[in-house]
């Protein structure tokens, strides 16, 4: 299936040591088809000599249309189980109490 939602992201050039020449260091796609690819280049211009350590940019996906919403919906539905279910429990309680007839003694 396609990859939905894509976002590719690259922290790892801290603007104050690197000017962006070209292209953009955060970027996304709203779908890639099965099998395609995607390219994207980014040109940097160091402002300052030194070692600097680069790592690997980062990048996020759907991998179904609406998995989001569905662990959004399960978290929800997860929150609001206390508020409730803890009043039904003491409704439930409750009736249970006072509803029970009482015999009658002769």
């Amino acid at each position: 299936s396609a990859a939905l939602d894509v976002e590719l992201s690259d922290d790892s050039f801290p603007p104050e040591d690197f000017g962006i020449v070209s292209g953009m260091l955060n970027v996304k796609w709203d779908r890639i088809a099965p099998a395609s690819n995607v390219s994207h280049t980014v040109v940097l211009r160091p402002l300052k000599a030194g070692y600097f350590n680069f790592t690997s940019a980062t990048i996020t996906y759907l991998a179904q249309e609406g998995a989001q919403v569905v662990l959004d919906w399960a978290a929800f539905g997860v929150m609001t189980l206390p508020s409730i279910g803890i009043p039904l429990l003491l409704w439930y309680s409750s009736k249970r109490k006072y509803d029970t007839p009482k015999s009658k003694k002769n």
